[in-house]
């Protein structure tokens, strides 16, 4: 067997190891029948398309042989689901199917590892072998950590020492192997009272572990709720979180208090049977059993007052059980205790002062309408005004005394006569009672007679509790601020509603309204407020959204908040110009400092992270760029002939910190313009000449004019013509219009020097450009008198001109007779008419030189240069008139 690790260029570059069992390559099919085996190594996760191996190759096969080799997979549904294979080359790729080691092998250790085992066939069958090829799939970090339960309760006694430890049983679990599983745990706020620490046992799991590093104390805060984050140790990271709710149970620290020491009570001897003396109230602050107060009489109190004054050992209510008698007794004194579970006894004490009455005062006996247990009547706060809450009736035993009754006490209660009834009294409401104002009044009624004998009688109305308040948020609307690239499940806020109402009435829960986008979480219980996924300000910068306190009453109650979330920008854009690169046409001598054209860029970013800065990395010296515009500028004008193309580098800067930039290339191409006339190369000088037989044959071609012009396109097609003749026959040689070449048009009679004006013309827009020369032959058999020719070429006067333009062609010889025929006349009127006009001027000018003499003496000598001007001017018309 032969270990062996080979790359790949198409079919060579692998980034995974092959084992190859053979004996040698198949040159000889003799031991075909033994099986080979193969192994490859990838990632999971890999694209549709991905190169596995190529089984061929690495089982050195010879692809030359007839027939071909055809590999074939039998287990169609693996095939199918995970891998292709290319039947003609063997080469296997990834399918369409994503290979997920977790799913694939889920039950697979990490020992063990996950493999893809897959049979081979090498076919026709004269080849036919087994190829039993295994692929080892490789963990990636693909999976995040992940809680059991989304909330994980603790509970912590509040005498728990420091240091001590508290294991989290629901730890998180991550189907990735090795580094990329669990590797630390992390709470998201401690409160400064606890620490996370993580524990390894011996099967490789780690277990986090609640170290408590402050005192606890369940009276001051009773829960404490944070994020418990697990997470691995891929690169990035991936986290996985899960509520933490720590629970401070209470232990037994407190023992009860009285509110009040002391209590004086005034008794009259005659006081009816089950009136109330005192309601004593004891506080325990802890919960439960703990906080559980029962109230007896010390041992100091008598039996028969103990007997005389009833003690509820619940309520701490005293009622009056027996009859007063008021000539042995006049005073008692009563000392309760309040006892808790494994406390030291309060103890309070409640003296009672007994008021002895000659005859017996009013007897007020109660009849309650609203419900009443143990003189404690109960009234809801919905109930309306005036709602009856009971009624008394007076008995007077002295008919010859007046009973008054009256009420004391405060709140929004009356009594009074019911109707035409007497002796009978009502007592009602008011108004509405509001239980979040006052939970409880206490009530005298009492009746009293003209020898100012009364008697007392004690009501307590207690006011139940409606759900008739919704909750109340701190703010209807609830700004946040928070940066782009948040990290995932990240703290935004958390919300505040209180309800006043008691008990599960006011309790409150949060909830997001419909119109919140799925990326924001709000836990029902405490409020927080956390984003599930990172924001991106480019994608969205402000969410707006509902959310809901509501209370668990019947029916229940909710109030709205409104939500604004406002996503601040990052410098996490870089700019980028509207195109991949720029291309300007620009004409040639554009002015300096013209707008040549405008780059446009844009960045995502807002404030100064999205503000732009452009600059020219090369070329600076010969243009500039427009900041705020993006307007590019040359600072000269251009020549094409000396640079028809410049490419530019621009870059573009934002003003974030740390600054990002792009680059974008911008061309500048020249347009010609025709600023230049074609230059005549050849000839070289008016003054050369070239030797031509007599005897040259008609269409003979004797030289060429060559002409270049440094323009483009148009104004660089040049365009040749004869404008003047001198000598010999008329149209004896002639041009071409484009290639410059002259040739003998006629058969040459005359001798001597002739001359003609060659017009180079270019095609250029508005006007074109031209440049003359000069082309001289001389008619001959030999040249014996250089000089002389020279001597002809310096006096030659001028030629005669022919008006026609450069493109008419060859013109016969008969029609350039003809033409100079006709023009001879035209020529004698002209002349002879310019010869009187000037007369008519000389005349008229010496008219007026000599008027100005006779003025202004002066001005003689500037008389004189106009005159001599015109005699010149005489002499040129008569040598022209002497050549007509």
């Amino acid at each position: 067997m032969i270990n062996f690790r080979y790359s790949r260029k198409r079919r060579g570059i692998l980034g995974m190891y092959a084992l190859l069992l053979f004996t040698s390559p198949l040159s000889s099919f003799a031991n075909f029948s033994q099986a080979k085996e193969l192994i490859y190594k990838i990632k999971e996760g890999l694209p549709m398309g991905t190169f596995i191996g190529a089984i061929g190759v690495d089982l050195n096969l010879d692809f030359t042989v007839e027939p071909p080799f055809l590999f074939s997979l039998p287990q169609k549904k693996v095939s199918e689901q995970y891998v292709n294979l290319n039947n003609t080359t063997g080469e296997l790729y990834t399918s369409a199917t994503e290979i997920d080691r977790e799913t694939l092998c889920f039950e697979n250790s990490e020992r063990r590892g996950c493999q893809l085992a897959l049979d081979v066939f090498l076919l026709p069958q004269q080849y036919f072998q087994l190829i039993k090829v295994q692929i080892f799939i490789e963990d990636v970090n693909d999976n995040r950590p992940k809680f059991p339960v989304d909330l994980i309760s603790m509970s912590v006694p509040e005498n728990t020492p420091v240091y001590v430890r508290y294991a989290v049983e629901q730890s998180a679990v991550d189907p990735d192997l090795g580094l990329y599983g669990v590797q630390t745990y992390w709470l998201v706020n401690d409160f400064g009272m606890f620490t996370l620490d993580v524990e390894e046992n011996d099967g490789g799991e780690l277990t986090p572990f609640l170290i408590v590093t402050e005192a606890l104390d369940r009276e001051t805060k009773d829960e404490y709720i944070t994020d418990i984050i697990a997470e691995d140790g891929g690169t990035p990271p991936l986290l996985g979180a899960a509520t933490l709710k720590i629970i401070i149970t209470d232990v037994n620290d407190n023992c009860p208090q009285f509110t009040e020491s002391q209590i004086n009570v005034t008794l009259h001897g005659n006081t009816t049977k089950g009136a109330h003396l005192a309601h004593l109230q004891a506080f325990d602050p802890d919960l439960g059993a703990n906080a559980q107060i029962s109230y007896a009489y010390s041992e100091r109190v008598p039996r028969a007052t103990r007997t005389l004054f009833n003690l509820d050992r619940i309520t701490g209510l005293i009622k009056l059980a027996g009859k007063i008698d008021s000539a042995t007794a006049t005073f008692y004194k009563l000392t309760v205790l309040a006892n808790g579970p494994g406390c030291i006894p309060a103890v309070a004490t409640l003296l009672v002062n007994i008021i002895k009455i000659a005859t017996g005062p009013p007897a007020v006996i109660p009849r309650y309408i609203a419900p009443e247990k143990e003189g404690v009547v109960t009234v809801k706060e919905t109930e309306p005004a005036f709602s009856p809450i009971a009624f008394f009736t007076v008995k007077n035993f002295d008919m010859n005394k007046k009973v008054n009754c009256y009420l004391e006490g405060t709140g929004p209660f009356r009594l009074g006569p019911y109707q035409m009834f007497k002796n009978e009294y009502l007592l009602e409401t008011t108004e509405a009672l509001d239980y979040e104002k006052v939970q409880q009044y206490e009530l005298i009624v009492v009746a009293k007679n003209t020898d100012e004998l009364f008697i007392k009688t004690f009501l307590k109305v207690q006011v139940l509790d409606e759900n008739d308040n919704a909750p109340v948020f701190e703010q209807s609307i609830v700004k946040i601020s928070v940066e782009e690239n948040n990290p995932p499940n990240a703290f935004l806020t958390q919300l505040q509603a209180t309800d006043q109402d008691s008990k599960n009435q006011g309790e409150v829960i949060y909830l997001l309204g419909s119109d919140a986008p799925g990326i924001f979480v709000v836990d029902h219980l405490t409020g927080v407020l956390t984003v599930a996924t990172s924001l991106d300000r480019e994608e969205k910068e402000t969410y707006r959204f509902i959310v809901r306190a509501v209370d668990q009453g019947t029916p229940r109650r909710e109030s709205l908040a409104t939500v604004v979330v406002t996503v601040l920008d990052r410098n996490d854009n870089s700019p980028q110009f509207i195109n991949k690169d720029f291309t300007f046409f620009v004409p040639e001598n554009f002015p300096g400092y013209g707008e040549i054209g405008v780059l446009s860029v844009t960045d995502a970013d807002a404030g100064e992270n999205g503000w732009v800065a452009l600059s020219i990395l090369n070329g600076s010296d010969i243009f500039m760029i427009d900041t705020g515009r993006g307007a590019l500028r040359a600072r000269t004008p251009l020549d094409r002939e000396q640079q028809g193309t410049y490419q530019l580098w621009v870059e573009a800067i934002d003003g974030g910190k740390p600054a990002l930039s792009c680059i974008t290339m911008v061309t500048v191409l020249l347009m010609d313009v025709n600023d230049n006339p074609p230059v005549v190369l050849f000839p070289q000088s008016n003054q050369s000449y070239m030797l031509v037989l007599p005897n040259t044959l008609p269409g003979t071609l004797i030289t060429e004019v060559y002409a270049v012009d440094k323009d483009t396109g148009m104004n660089a097609v040049i365009a040749y013509s004869i404008i003047k003749r001198k000598g010999g026959e008329p149209s004896s040689f002639a041009i071409d219009a484009e290639t410059g070449n002259i040739t003998l048009k006629r058969e040459l009679s005359n001798r001597g020097l002739y001359r003609i004006l060659v017009k180079v013309s270019d095609h250029g827009q508005p006007e074109p450009l031209y440049s003359t020369v000069m082309v001289n032959f001389f008619v001959n058999e030999t040249v014996s008198n250089e000089s002389y020719i020279q001597n002809l070429l310096t006096r030659e006067a001028d030629i005669e001109v022919e008006e026609r333009p450069w493109y008419v062609g060859q013109l016969r010889e008969g029609s350039d007779r003809h033409e100079l025929f006709n023009c001879q006349p035209v020529l004698i009127v002209l002349s002879v008419t310019s010869v009187g006009l000037f007369f008519l001027v000389v005349t008229l000018t010496s008219y007026i030189c000599c008027k100005k003499v006779r003025r202004h003496r002066k001005e003689r000598s500037e008389v004189q240069i106009p005159l001599k001007m015109k005699n010149e001017s005489m002499q040129v018309v008569n040598r022209k008139l002497r050549q007509i």
